[in-house]
């Protein structure tokens, strides 16, 4: 593998790049169009994730995008907001998650949730420095079904909890970068979600620590109508 490809690995983890896939062993590519590629979590209905959704190309070229628009020069900022008119990177992103998602035969999203027009038209990028996250929260009834998010550059823990309480316990879910993880129906409205770090910044995954830098991550949503 050359160093290029090196130096991508290094910053943004591992992906399904056709070439990376081919290095390892007993590993068979998968396409966009293979279902086996999405995890239904059990434990929560409604709440699917697709580990390996961006290429590291498609996560280094998306992240130049949003370094590019300018959000984040001045350091005291950490979140960018836009309604309506997206940004075209959010445009093709929310175009790939579509395409995505009509070319398998899974209940990942409704059929009147995945052809509503447009599939999003609200947009959070949250930029998380180590030892930095999220409270827990459900998303505010404004915004319709269906939301989708979107990791780069560093893995995260982010925990789903009952929003009432009841019988079950929070659940944990790894994001790794190039992650795709899709919300609805009780996952959307019945469950918190949260990233919770410690002052030292680091999470544990299956009892190891997590490598954790910098984070960016990209929430696309739907305004409701009214």
């Amino acid at each position: 593998m050359d160093e290029e490809a090196e130096n991508l690995r290094a910053a943004f983890g591992d992906s399904s790049d056709d070439e990376d896939i081919a290095d390892r062993p007993g590993k068979e590519t998968i396409g966009i169009g293979d279902s086996a590629v999405w995890e239904r979590v059990e434990e929560i209905n409604g709440l699917w994730l697709y580990r390996n959704f961006l290429s590291i190309a498609h996560q280094s070229h998306l992240l130049s995008a949003i370094l590019n628009e300018g959000w984040f020069v001045e350091e005291s900022i950490n979140q960018a907001m836009r309604f309506g008119d997206l940004p075209s990177w959010a445009t093709e992103l929310s175009d790939l998650i579509r395409e995505t998602l009509e070319s398998v035969d899974l209940p990942v999203l409704s059929a009147d949730l995945l052809w509503r027009e447009p599939l999003f038209d609200q947009l959070i990028v949250n930029l998380y420095q180590p030892g930095e996250g999220i409270c827990a929260h459900v998303d505010l009834l404004r915004f319709e079904d269906g939301i989708a998010i979107v990791s780069l550059e560093s893995p995260c823990v982010m925990r789903f909890s009952p929003a009432e309480k009841n019988e079950y316990e929070a659940v944990d879910v790894l994001l790794n970068p190039g992650s795709l993880i899709l919300m609805s129906g009780e996952a959307r409205y019945r469950w918190k979600h949260e990233i919770n770090r410690k002052q030292n910044g680091f999470q544990l995954w299956e009892g190891e620590e997590i490598d954790q830098k910098r984070r960016i991550s990209i929430t696309l949503r739907k305004l409701c109508q009214a």
